[in-house]
């Protein structure tokens, strides 16, 4: 059997710059409906999904009835910013580079498929985009590894030949409970030695770092040949 090697990216916070709007609009919406959680806090949360945030950061004790009405909200005041999305440096030119090297380029995001769609027209690289998911291709989100699970089997990339880029310790949790290497960037405001600490293989700066070591050799794009 061959094996089809592939890079694997998240993209909030990864490729397009949005980690830090998604705080504010959680912390908004917290707000309104009576909890009032430090940003810091909320900002280390971001990277899991709406069906893990707000027990993460409430507690299973939480009036449970609000959820809904939360989420709803972070999405409205977070859209509010989607026409001033941009990506992050060198973010384009890294998916190609990965492309002409002989990667398959896959997004393994949990953005819902409205976000996704604004943010592929962000990035503007559809051309060399293999596959790519949405909330809706997994039951569980990060650090749950369902995302990255639906983007393998969207893409046919082999888990034994890939690497997935990411920029919160819950994508590098997601990546190693499917034994997949995790590269970390630190875009997304976590720093590389936490990123480290949670098994990142390696880390850089943001997408044009690593694009850098890519050009140069350097980085662990591709695990191993099988």
């Amino acid at each position: 059997m061959t094996s089809k090697p592939g890079i694997l990216f998240d993209v909030d916070g990864t490729l397009v710059d949005t980690t830090y709007l998604h705080t504010v609009s959680w912390w908004e919406a917290l707000r309104q409906h009576d909890n009032d959680v430090p940003m810091a806090e909320i900002h280390r949360a971001i990277g899991m999904g709406s069906d893990r945030i707000l027990e993460h950061l409430l507690g299973p004790d939480r009036d449970t009835g609000a959820d809904d009405a939360t989420v709803q909200a972070h999405d409205i005041l977070y859209g509010a910013w989607w026409e001033r999305l941009r990506p992050l440096p060198g973010a384009a030119e890294l998916l190609r580079e990965c492309a002409q090297r002989g990667l398959t380029v896959v997004l393994a995001s949990s953005a819902k498929e409205a976000e996704l769609k604004k943010l592929r027209r962000v990035l503007d690289v559809d051309d060399v985009i293999a596959a790519a998911t949405s909330s809706a291709d997994a039951d569980s989100s990060k650090p749950a590894p369902d995302i990255l699970q639906a983007a393998l089997d969207q893409s046919d990339v082999d888990a034994r030949n890939c690497v997935f880029v990411g920029d919160a310790v819950w994508d590098v949790k997601a990546a190693g409970k499917l034994d997949i290497p995790c590269i970390g960037l630190e875009c997304g405001g976590t720093s590389g030695a936490e990123l480290g600490d949670a098994g990142a293989v390696a880390t850089y700066r943001d997408p044009a770092a690593l694009l850098a070591a890519v050009v140069a050799g350097s980085a662990p794009i591709v695990r191993r040949e099988v």
